[in-house]
């Protein structure tokens, strides 16, 4: 019950007292009836989009976080149209670092909560954050993704509606909630300790597999996971106890078996997009 609040419990069952009290039964009953109806289709369409069956559709409060960052030189090999938004058609100022894609919570049984209670995403919040977010956490894509509200919308708004809600009572609002990803992910800086240990950005080199997890568990105590695009590494993700300590992953670590003996990483610009077509994908 780690997103609902006692004073809604509270006032939930004063309302049963008061219904029960001063209503005929037959009325109570339908009334039950109908507040039946309503929860068990917002909890069905809810876990639905959610792609989660959790016994009583209620979600618990999570065990740990997850930061997932993306190398925009993997990923962007896949853009083949530009718009305003996406980062991967800016050449000239395109990211060189890995850059966010979410602060994750999860279970420690390979689940995780989604699309908790909360305010919906709103950019005004986060105005003195643009300037970073926009440079260490941009949109690698021309697609809108549905927000839990299946409403298309911006790719901060997604992250903070389906995993930012759900990170209570460690983040309490949507600035804490973004403020706190960026503070960790330069505390935790990923792209220098691979850089210092010689994984540079390359269209010629692969790198052994087994040094890149090394120099990443040598400098934070912790086992990555890993996910590759062919042959180049595309995610690499660290989990956190809730003091932000690092901690391995609970699930699947060995998410890195997806890539092979010898990785690269791609140079940022060395993609090959239509660079004239600004409609969005």
């Amino acid at each position: 019950m780690g997103c609902i609040r006692k004073k809604e419990i509270q006032k939930s069952e004063n309302w049963k007292r008061r219904a029960t009290m001063s209503s005929p039964p037959a009325i109570v009953n339908l009334r039950m009836l109908f507040v039946c109806c309503i929860l068990i289709a917002v909890k069905g369409g809810w876990d639905e989009e959610v792609g989660l069956l959790r016994r009583g559709g209620e979600q618990r409060e999570f065990d740990y976080f997850k930061l997932a960052l993306q190398w925009p030189g993997t990923y962007c090999r896949k853009t083949r149209h530009c718009c305003s938004s996406n980062a991967c058609c800016t050449r000239s100022n395109s990211p060189s670092v890995f850059t966010i894609h979410g602060l994750w919570t999860e279970y420690n049984d390979g689940t995780w909560p989604s699309c908790c209670s909360g305010r919906p995403f709103d950019e005004k919040e986060i105005s003195t954050l643009l300037e970073p977010m926009r440079k260490y956490w941009p949109s690698l894509s021309c697609g809108s993704p549905r927000s839990c509200h299946h409403k298309k919308g911006p790719f901060w708004g997604h992250e903070w509606e389906k995993h930012g809600t759900c990170a209570y009572p460690v983040v309490h609002d949507e600035y804490e909630f973004f403020l706190t990803t960026l503070n960790v992910y330069f505390k935790y800086n990923i792209t220098e300790v691979l850089f210092d240990a010689g994984y540079v950005p390359s269209n010629s080199e692969k790198y052994p597999l087994g040094g890149i997890i090394s120099a990443i568990q040598n400098a934070f105590h912790t086992i990555p996971e890993l996910v590759c695009s062919g042959d180049a590494l595309e995610e690499l993700r660290i989990c956190f106890y809730k003091n932000f300590e690092p901690r391995d992953c609970a699930h699947d670590t060995s998410l890195r078996r997806s890539c092979p003996r010898y990785v690269s990483l791609p140079a940022h610009g060395s993609w090959g997009f239509r660079s004239n077509t600004t409609a969005a994908s």
